[in-house]
Formats: C-alpha cells, structure tokens, sequence
C-alpha cells in the first residue's frame, strides 16, 4: 500500500498529484499483478495557514465542495497547477492570516479516473465517500460502469 497524498502536517501541495500518482502506479504494475491493484481516491482537501513551518503548521482537512465556497467568500482566484493536475488557490483570512487551499475539482478528478484504465488496474475507489461532491460522480459515471459491492 501506498500513499501519494499529502497530509495535515505535511507542506503545502496537491492533495493527490497525478505525476506522483504515476510514479507509484509505474512501480506497481511492475511487481503486482494489475488485476489486484484498486487505486484510492480521496475525497478531500487541505487549507493551509502560511508561512509553513515544519512541525509547527497544521492544515484543515475540508470536503472539495466547501474548498469552492470558501474561494468564492474569499474572492480568491482558483488556478490549476498542471503538474499535478490540481487546483490551488490563496486568500487572506480575517485575521490577516494568508492561506493556500489544494483541492480537487472535475477536471482533477477525471486525470485521476483515467489512471485506473490506462494501467489496467482492477478499480478504484473513493477515500471519504461522504462528503458532497457532485462532479466527482459525474466523471465517474462518464467513465465506468459502477458494479455496487455488498
């Protein structure tokens, strides 16, 4: 099992990059059989307070959805970092406090589905399932037929 995506203490950065996704994904499928890799997506983001200081910096884990209305309360301008295929934004808080949210929106979404078909993987599935996204079950029903488990 690996994890390519960040976490609350970690540095700023996409919460799952495609390019590292690949990376582990490339390796993989090299010692295990395709048909028994499921890839995991997840199904949040991270707002983090700056300047980040190792060990000290703690980020908010959020749903992607609530990355979208805080930008909009906020006036912040979502960019798309293309490497990592992944959206990012900065805003000041009321506190003065200046901020960087890494988050998923459909266009990161479908990069990531695409992974699962294009290495032939068994499947996928979706790390905090809960939280209100509509587009990632857009894109999911774009690109798979669901087969429901239990």
């Amino acid at each position: 099992l690996y994890l390519v995506w960040g976490y609350t203490f970690g540095p700023p950065m996409a919460t799952s990059p495609i390019n590292k996704m690949r990376e582990v994904l490339v390796y993989g499928v090299s010692v295990i059989d395709r048909n028994k890799i499921f890839m995991g997506i997840p199904n949040y983001c991270y707002d983090w307070p700056l300047p980040f200081v190792q060990g000290e910096t703690m980020a908010e884990s959020l749903p992607n959805q609530e990355a979208i209305v805080r930008a909009a309360q906020h006036g912040a301008t979502i960019q798309f970092d293309e490497t990592s295929q992944s959206p990012f934004f900065e805003y000041t808080d009321e506190n003065g406090v200046d901020h960087v949210v890494w988050f998923d929106d459909v266009r990161s979404m479908d990069a990531k589905l695409r992974l699962i078909p294009e290495f032939g993987l068994a499947g996928g599935g979706v790390w905090q399932i809960m939280n209100f996204f509509p587009g990632l079950w857009m894109v999911v029903n774009a690109l798979f037929t669901v087969n429901r488990m239990g």
